[in-house]
């Protein structure tokens, strides 16, 4: 059983990068949904050296715009409550499994 502050290794990158770049739960919901890579944030991300450069966010959600056609996803939550909602669901499909008759 996982303890109670556990986040999974593949979740880490993406809070690091929230925490890092200063990004909101929906800003990193869309950029994973568009399958950008958070290690590769340092080179989109504007030092304020390269002026010509737009922010970070301002950038991903230009692009979640350009993909999609719309400025935010439906649902925002943030990946500690996504990751928790997912592990009650298996362990609840576990239970419902076990009672279930062959």
């Amino acid at each position: 059983m996982a303890k109670k502050g556990f986040i999974p290794n593949k979740l880490k990158p993406w809070i690091e990068a929230r925490k890092k770049f200063h990004l909101s739960n929906a800003q990193i919901q869309m950029a994973r949904e568009m399958g950008l890579n958070p290690k590769k944030f340092g080179g989109m991300a504007n030092h304020k050296q390269e002026s010509w450069k737009v922010p970070l966010p301002k950038y991903i959600e230009h692009l979640y715009q350009k993909r999609f056609g719309k400025l935010l996803p439906k649902d925002t939550k943030s990946l500690e409550i996504k990751d928790a909602e997912k592990r009650n669901r298996k362990k609840q499909n576990k239970v419902i499994q076990k009672t279930r008759p062959l």
